[in-house]
């Protein structure tokens, strides 16, 4: 697909998840559509994205460092430095990345995205995670699913109602990786916010896009089968490995690491 083919295909009538995920971020690759949404979320919005964006690069970190050098990025968004490929192929520069997002804008920044080491390689495909097997067809021409790959869903499903079977999605995507291999997943949440869950659910509603927030029991299940590593199902601030421990805030999403047995 071409740079020309996405301006067709971008719909600036109404905010997508992507973009309004830069605009919390602090972004500016979005629309007055998007904005129009990010203002209307609570205030907090931005400091949970953040605070998972910070998960993102030590769960990545921590992978990296632990001999993991193939990555499957489903969701990815608009480019914000670090990416993914930037912060492993800097701890292990012959590192792979696949990177997967269904956003057509996300197409204009693949440069950016393709920018890898020389030792390396990135790729990028747009795709949705209600298709899993073409994201999987695609990364198969880049990694080598004989060894482990790190699958990242980061603040993907909530985006993805109960009518389209996020755990059977996140099953099949997990059940295509070899042993070794490791899920890397975070999900919104408003059990820390329970003040905040009509505003953010009715705001995401009234700009049509699909939200559904999850509960720690409902989060639980995307890990089934797989071997958390510790500290297990936590929210975003608490996860740390070998980097500073984060500040001990509130946080809007649950994240967990987990390893293929």
């Amino acid at each position: 697909m071409t740079a020309e083919d996405a301006d067709v295909l971008i719909d600036t009538s109404k905010p997508h998840p992507a973009r309004v995920y830069d605009w919390l971020l602090g972004g500016k690759d979005n629309y007055l559509v998007d904005q129009a949404m990010g203002e209307k979320l609570p205030a907090e919005a931005r400091a949970n994205a953040a605070r998972n964006r910070a998960f993102m690069h030590r769960a990545a970190a921590w992978l990296a460092d632990n001999g993991v050098t193939q990555f499957l990025d489903i969701g990815t968004g608009i480019p914000t430095a670090p990416n993914l490929h930037q912060i492993v192929q800097a701890i292990a520069p012959s590192s792979r990345v696949v990177y997967a997002d269904n956003d057509p804008i996300v197409l204009r920044h693949a440069e950016a995205l393709l920018v890898s080491s020389p030792e390396g390689a990135t790729d990028y495909v747009q795709a949705d995670v209600r298709r899993p097997g073409a994201i999987l067809d695609h990364a198969r021409e880049l990694l080598d699913f004989d060894r482990p790959i790190a699958l990242s869903l980061i603040a993907l499903m909530h985006f993805i109602t109960d009518e389209e079977d996020p755990y059977g999605l996140t099953r099949t995507l997990v059940n295509a990786l070899p042993s070794g291999s490791y899920l890397v997943l975070s999900h919104g949440t408003t059990d820390e916010h329970p003040e905040l869950a009509d505003s953010v659910t009715d705001t995401y509603k009234k700009g049509q896009v699909p939200l559904r927030m999850r509960s720690r029991a409902e989060v639980e299940p995307f890990f089934e089968g797989l071997d958390l590593v510790d500290p297990g199902l936590v929210t975003a601030t608490h996860w740390y490995k070998d980097s500073p421990v984060p500040d001990s805030e509130l946080s809007g999403f649950y994240v967990a690491v987990a390893r293929v047995p």
